[in-house]
């Protein structure tokens, strides 16, 4: 592995931790100490996305994560708590059969996750993805979350 800092291959492994499908890796580097964390993880088969229009098109974890953290703007939410999100979506779509989902079940998988996650996220990204025209539908989305459980 080579430093990020001074691009040196002597560096170490200062702590490894499991951070679900992914070993979180903190290394250090031997000529100029800086400091850095790499993720190590197993390589799936690609999964593809049916878009609505009939393209297909490789799921990208940095995608999804930009989509949730653009609905999570200026929300107090950790960028691990996004990250242990997108794993648990990305967990969720490779248990379904096959290797190819549709849009509609990576929008439903991620309105579920962002929701217990964090409600006011939920709704921004249920708007987007339902294209909200009215604000009955903003109502419908909300108004179960209002409801006592």
């Amino acid at each position: 592995m080579k430093c990020v800092a001074c691009g040196s291959s002597s560096t170490r492994v200062v702590d490894s931790r499991d951070a679900g499908d992914a070993i979180r890796r903190r290394r250090s580097c031997m000529d100029c100490g800086a400091r850095f964390t790499t993720h190590e993880r197993v390589e799936h088969p690609h999964l593809w996305v049916r878009k609505r229009d009939g393209r297909r098109e490789l799921l990208e974890r940095q995608k999804l994560l930009a989509g949730m953290a653009h609905a999570s703007r200026k929300r107090p939410i950790a960028s691990e708590d996004l990250e242990n999100a997108v794993e648990q979506v990305v967990h969720q779509l490779r248990a379904l059969p096959g290797t190819e989902v549709t849009s509609e079940q990576v929008g439903d998988i991620v309105l579920a996750v962002l929701r217990s996650v964090d409600e006011v996220a939920y709704v921004r990204f249920a708007s987007v993805y339902k294209a909200f025209e009215s604000v009955e539908q903003f109502v419908d989305v909300v108004r179960p979350l209002r409801e006592p459980t």
